[in-house]
């Protein structure tokens, strides 16, 4: 097989997808330097790929200019980088069109297999075996192995720490303290740890004197209710909406732990190799969406004794009555004693 000399990347959507593919990226450019990569995606997310060698970036402006028939059009700035093939990570109707439009002009395409069937099978019904399935990561790489590259996620070597800003510099403080990060949002209720709870947790590490720990999250009303939780505190410091993405992505690089949901801040994290606690609520990490190498001993995971039906769906926004508060069954001293047993070793 012909390899590819240029490939068109696409992942339009959710932060933490396109988070995910930034390792397998690293793998595939670290393979096959001769190979140019173009990834398109919302320009929001450029930053992710600013420390991937040989990657160049394309925005999809996918509610403005490339909004409907505006895709045809982006098909065609593609074509004009002179992108030999498609590797879709994302197979929606957006990027089917994208891709079907290139597969027309004689381009070689392939699209990422979900495992949909699969996944349906352990959210529905009772009694469930809940065998992991293959990671999001290998689903992703499986698309460029179908273009002829041979690739092993296990020979990713993570990046050293980004530099910090002199912006941002001071945030940490002069005094050494192990920095922690907690993004306690997430896109539903049903993934998220009872806030009343976490601010539990926040203020019993916040008594130890030995940490400083990070609030992230995004969007106004966000900002407020970890602002009013940094007040009460001495070591905890807000930084929702303070930061742009790169410099947002610098910070978390540096960290020493990230507190994340089920969501985007724990990819990110992992990205740098950051160990990565993840608290799962109806969602479960035998859906392939456990951040990148993190081990099963950091994903803390609601009480299935009691929640059978978990996983309830695969994003979290469909559960049965109840089992929105499911989370609760994670106490917050086993939280507080898996975060001092990840910074001690």
């Amino acid at each position: 097989m012909t390899l590819p000399t240029h490939i068109l990347v696409i992942r339009f959507s959710a932060l933490g997808d396109v988070a995910m593919t930034v390792p397998v990226l690293r793998v595939v450019t670290a393979a096959y330097p001769e190979i140019k990569i173009t990834v398109v995606s919302k320009n929001q997310y450029a930053p992710l790929f600013d420390d991937v060698p040989g990657v160049q970036f394309l925005e999809a402006d996918v509610y403005g200019r490339h909004k409907g028939f505006g895709l045809f059009k982006l098909a065609s700035e593609a074509k004009e980088l002179g992108i030999d093939a498609v590797a879709d990570l994302h197979n929606v109707i957006r990027s089917k069109i994208v891709r079907s439009t290139l597969w027309g002009r004689g381009i070689k395409t392939t699209a990422i297999d979900k495992g949909r069937a699969e996944k349906k099978k352990l959210t529905v019904g009772q009694n469930r075996e809940l065998a992991p399935l293959k990671s999001t990561h290998q689903r992703y790489a499986d698309v460029f192995m179908e273009l002829g590259l041979k690739i092993d996620l296990d020979t990713h070597v993570f990046p050293a720490a980004k530099d910090i800003s002199p912006r941002i510099h001071h945030f940490f403080g002069s005094q050494p303290k192990k920095a922690i990060g907690i993004a306690p949002f997430a896109a539903y209720t049903s993934k998220m740890y009872p806030l009343q709870m976490m601010k539990e947790v926040i203020a019993r590490l916040d008594s130890l004197g030995d940490y400083k720990i990070f609030l992230l999250g995004a969007g106004a009303e966000e900002a407020d209710i970890l602002k009013s939780i940094e007040l009460e505190h001495k070591n905890v410091l807000n930084v929702a909406d303070q930061l742009t993405f790169g410099e947002e992505l610098s910070l978390i690089s540096n960290l020493d732990l990230m507190v994340s949901m089920d969501s985007s801040n724990g990819h990110l994290a992992a990205m740098y190799g950051v160990p990565v606690i993840t608290m799962w609520g109806v969602t479960h990490p035998c859906l392939g969406f456990t951040p990148f190498e993190q081990p099963a001993e950091n994903q803390l995971l609601t009480d299935r004794e009691k929640f059978p039906l978990i996983p309830t769906s695969v994003y979290g926004n469909s559960f049965p009555v109840g089992y929105e508060n499911a989370m609760e069954t994670i106490t917050p001293s086993v939280v507080i004693a898996k975060i001092q047993e990840i910074i001690e070793h």
